[in-house]
């Protein structure tokens, strides 16, 4: 059994808060500069001239890349070897939102109650997942979230007669309904299968998955192709001002699912699709 101590995962926590909100992942950056490659319209191409000098000011100065530094949503991959000493694991977690987001002058955006609209004024309580895996090691994974990507994100439980066309004519409805309130561009997260909740499982872990990389499985893989022709030909563009890049990615994550279902869930991320990690 091997020990962590609770205060190296808050510390980690709180560092992965304000790394993610400060420096943009090479893989967005380098989709930026795909983007503007491909893009036709000079106003989209403006847009996207701004997001890489925004990344760039962001890092250099260490500040949020975006004011809406998110919702704190944490990944973790616990070793079934592993004992955190000194409290809880998600007591830890909690602790280094909390130190990160007031540290890192992010902006405290969780409410304590949906209706009264209090907020907590420390961006606590994060959303935590965990995933019990084999061996010793604790991986930490923390993706800030935007509400107003997250709010044109939809969910349908579909007949499986819809197939795949039906699946994929969802896809990009919900894109099109979503125009340009996600701040295009955005990476698409779909999760299809499970049931209700595992399909939004599935498309939040879908905007993990670094931009450039396919699904493993051709025929997703062609599917996830597809849909970002598609996506990018509804002309929305860059902050929805026109042109060709209104996604820079469509990532697809699958699973087994009832004989009377077929689940699909679309979680939308704005350009500033943010996550980092650390193993301890």
């Amino acid at each position: 059994m091997r020990k962590i101590n609770y205060i190296d995962v808050v510390n980690a926590v709180a560092k992965l808060c304000r790394d993610a909100n400060y420096y943009l992942g090479e893989d967005v950056i380098n989709a930026f500069e795909t983007g503007l490659k491909q893009e036709e319209s000079p106003t989209g191409k403006g847009v996207l001239e701004q997001l890489i000098e925004n990344a760039d000011i962001a890092c250099n100065e260490e500040v949020p890349m975006c004011q809406d530094t998110g919702v704190a949503v944490v990944f973790l991959e616990l070793g079934q070897d592993v004992y955190v000493e000194g409290g809880l694991l998600y007591d830890a977690v909690e602790e280094g939102v909390r130190e990160g987001y007031q540290t890192g002058y992010l902006r405290k955006s969780m409410v304590e109650n949906p209706f009264k609209r209090n907020n907590t004024g420390d961006n606590t309580p994060a959303i935590i997942h965990t995933n019990l895996v084999a061996g010793d090691k604790l991986k930490i994974l923390v993706a800030p979230k935007g509400g107003g990507s997250e709010n044109m994100s939809a969910i349908n439980m579909m007949a499986p007669a819809a197939g795949e066309e039906g699946v994929k004519d969802f896809i990009i409805d919900t894109v099109r309904k979503a125009g340009p309130n996600p701040c295009p561009p955005i990476v698409v997260g779909v999760g299809i299968g499970g049931n209700f909740e595992k399909s939004a499982m599935l498309a939040k872990e879908a905007l993990i998955r670094p931009i450039g990389e396919l699904n493993k499985d051709e025929d997703i893989a062609k599917m996830e192709k597809e849909l970002l022709e598609k996506i990018n030909n509804l002309g929305i563009g860059p902050q929805g001002m026109g042109g060709r890049v209104t996604a820079l990615a469509v990532h697809i994550k699958t699973h087994p699912c009832h004989i009377a279902s077929l689940p699909v869930a679309v979680n939308i991320n704005c350009h500033a699709t943010r996550h980092k990690s650390v193993v301890l």
